[in-house]
């Protein structure tokens, strides 16, 4: 494993004052094609019971992934959906999206999910929005004999001779997220060569005989097989592939665009209700 650059998440808060711990990368270089990285992880329902409310999208698109708890998602579409734990949710907001995510009841024992930003390319910003979650196609599970798991959460996957691909398959800059758990001291590598861009972010344990605990985050050659080591408490990481989209990036706020300009204009549409509303 080659490691190119690493981060560490910094708390901060979102929504209507949800604690998160955020990797942010809207230098179109470091992450892309992925633009943010955000986890809630907390037993304390006042870190997210206050949820996110309706807000707007343009330019996006938002990937959520519940390993714990759940949210309830509504959009001006029409979707209506209840994710909770191993489901995903993915919407590419296009030219407009106002959505909003609650917790669910259930989950005042703790939450435990993530929700990743991509960017879409400039030919793609103003489509109309699409949505997709893995309630009815679960979201399929690889394991091995050392108890080594890999959730294909989006695009397609392996583990040792075994592959899986996701119901989630076109995310923008061919973007692809796995899930893998390790017991303590197990290890499994990864070929993720066919890509240009891959991260690791660490949400449990840790990497063996290394520094690296969670809320780290690092850059990989991806050309170099991926190896993970898990440390004594074992090792829970997201690994997130994909094709760097290389376009100037304008961002607003919930919105993401190529210039001030459009920025300006996504502002004046959703001020002007072009966007929709929640019914």
């Amino acid at each position: 494993m080659k490691i190119i650059r690493t981060n560490k998440a910094h708390a901060t808060q979102d929504g209507a004052g949800v604690n998160i711990s955020r990797i942010a990368g809207f230098d179109g270089r470091s992450l892309d094609p992925f633009l943010m990285i955000d986890e809630l992880k907390s037993d304390n329902k006042n870190d997210f019971m206050a949820g996110f409310p309706a807000h707007p999208h343009r330019g996006i698109e938002t990937f959520t992934y519940i390993r714990k708890g759940g949210f309830e998602h509504q959009d001006q579409m029409g979707n209506k959906k209840a994710i909770r734990a191993g489901d995903v949710q993915w919407m590419s907001t296009g030219r407009g999206v106002i959505h909003s995510e609650m917790p669910l009841a259930d989950a005042e024992h703790g939450m435990h999910g993530f929700q990743i930003w991509l960017n879409m390319p400039a030919k793609d910003k103003m489509r109309p929005p699409r949505y997709q979650d893995t309630t009815e196609q679960k979201v399929p599970v690889l394991q091995n004999d050392a108890g080594i798991e890999l959730r294909a959460l989006a695009g397609s996957w392996r583990l040792e001779q075994q592959s899986a691909t996701s119901s989630i398959d076109e995310l923008a800059g061919n973007g692809a997220i796995a899930d893998v758990m390790l017991p303590a001291n197990t290890e499994t590598t990864l070929d993720i060569s066919v890509h240009s861009k891959a991260l690791v972010y660490i949400h449990s344990g840790s990497i063996a005989d290394t520094e690296y605990v969670e809320t780290y985050q690092f850059e990989v050659d991806p050309k170099a097989p991926l190896t993970l080591k898990a440390g004594e408490n074992g090792l829970g990481v997201l690994v997130l592939v994909g094709e760097p989209i290389r376009e100037k990036i304008a961002h607003m706020g919930p919105f993401v665009m190529n210039t001030q300009e459009e920025l300006h204009q996504a502002v004046r549409d959703y001020q002007m209700g072009r966007f929709g509303d929640i019914v």
